[in-house]
Order: structure tokens, then sequence, then C-alpha cells
């Protein structure tokens, strides 16, 4: 398993399991499809204030991503992130997440970051599951606060301190 930073070359492999995510879960609230541009515009502006976007690639696959971003705006907030972190299903159970979030929380802190949130779908137990076994604590639950395939939905606060 090789963690490294995406490539171009990376971004036909990363949509094809997020947006299946996008389309048919609660595990994100957005129902916008990622495109091609629209990927390498958000890695662009993430890089360019010193955020990085990386990849999980066994055998030259490329199967899973994590990346980070200020939890807010405002300079009251830059020593907070938010991550993603998303696998394709192939990937489960075989610790790339792990390793996903170890490279993206050093990357973090090596930069200053103090904090890493995470904001995960209350409908998703193996998410909150995964960040518990992390050391994230639960700081909240933010009732109704998505809105998805006609339902409200729930956002469950959790941080860790880097």
């Amino acid at each position: 398993m090789t963690i490294r930073p995406v490539r171009d070359s990376d971004l036909a492999a990363i949509l094809a399991f997020w947006n299946p995510l996008i389309r048919e879960t609660t595990i994100t609230f957005s129902s916008e499809e990622k495109t091609a541009e629209g990927l390498t515009a958000m890695i662009a502006a993430r890089r360019s204030m010193g955020r990085e976007f990386l990849v999980a690639e066994i055998g030259g696959a490329v199967l899973g991503f994590a990346s980070y971003d200020q939890f807010r705006a405002g300079n009251g907030y830059v020593h907070a992130m938010e991550h993603t972190v998303i696998l394709a299903p192939e990937a489960h159970g075989r610790g790339l997440g792990r390793v996903l979030m170890a490279g993206t929380e050093d990357h973090a802190k090596a930069r200053g970051a103090h904090v890493m949130v995470a904001g995960v779908s209350g409908e998703n137990a193996v998410g909150i599951a995964f960040h518990r076994a992390l050391g994230y604590a639960q700081t909240g639950v933010m009732p109704q606060t998505g809105r998805k395939f006609g339902r409200w939905l729930d956002l469950v606060l959790m941080q860790k301190q880097l």
C-alpha cells in the first residue's frame, strides 16, 4: 500500500467510487456529484493553502482518499481542520482508512493544525465507530441538519486534538 499526494491521473478512479456514495447513500449529505474539473479546483484550492489531498494505492489502483481544509472560515479557526475520508467498497476492512487518516493528521499537524474535526452522518454507524477507534471524541449532535432523499439527517460532530 502506498499513500501519496493525488495526481491528475487519479481523478477518474476517485470519481468512480465517490459519486456512487453521493448518489446512493447518506454518508454525505450532498447530492451534487463531483466532476473532474470541480475536483481539480478543490485540490488546487487546498494545496494553495498548504493542505493536501492524499490517495491510497495498492497495485496501481487508487482505492481511497483523504483530504482536509479549515473547519470554518476566519482567522480564529486557522488551527481547526475538517477532513473527508472516502474508500472504494473493495478497500473496506484493509486498513487503508487508518493509514490515510494518519497521513492526513500528520500533514495537518506539521502545518500548525491543533484539532481535526469529523462531521459524520448520524446514519453512518461504521463511520462513527471508525473515528472513535482513531481517538475521535463525539462533541455534539446537530439534529436534522442535513436533508437528502426527502429525509432530515443528523450530523454527528467528532474531534481529535492533534
